[in-house]
């Protein structure tokens, strides 16, 4: 079951790590509503292709993880690094899911724009999907270790 679970995991971020790269090198299917706008008609939010590199790295970096976790193997990382990256992960991703309370997450208030719709139908889910998955793979690893 927690190789299942990690699997699904590793290739959920490398699959959102990918987008991430797509979008960087200029690609615009789905960018539309993956970029906050205040209002219907507004330009998005600026977001700086260094933000986009650095989630498509961190995102990345998340996949490789859980995909040494999959595979029984030790990355050459501190030992610290990975005890709570298990950890923390899933709960950036609970706090991604809460938001920022203005555009996006549960407790957006802007809710009427095409990246709203997208995130409340999509990017929320996924979240909340994705650090469930995470706290359950880590509970599952303590307690079989």
């Amino acid at each position: 079951m927690i190789s299942i679970l990690t699997a699904v995991l590793a290739t959920i971020f490398f699959v959102l790590s990918i987008i991430h790269f797509y979008w960087l090198f200029g690609g615009k299917k789905g960018l539309a509503s993956a970029i906050p706008t205040k209002n219907n008609r507004s330009k998005p939010v600026a977001i700086p292709h260094f933000a986009t590199l650095i989630v498509a790295l961190g995102l990345g970096f998340f996949g490789l993880l859980y995909l040494s976790r999959f595979i029984d193997i030790t990355l050459p990382l501190p030992n610290f690094i990975q005890k709570f990256s298990y950890w923390t992960i899933p709960t950036l991703f609970i706090l991604r899911a809460i938001g920022d309370f203005n555009y996006v997450g549960i407790f957006k208030k802007i809710k009427s724009t095409p990246f709203a719709k997208a995130d409340a139908k999509w990017f929320v889910p996924l979240c909340i999907i994705i650090a469930v998955i995470g706290f359950l793979t880590q509970l599952f690893h303590l307690v079989r270790v």
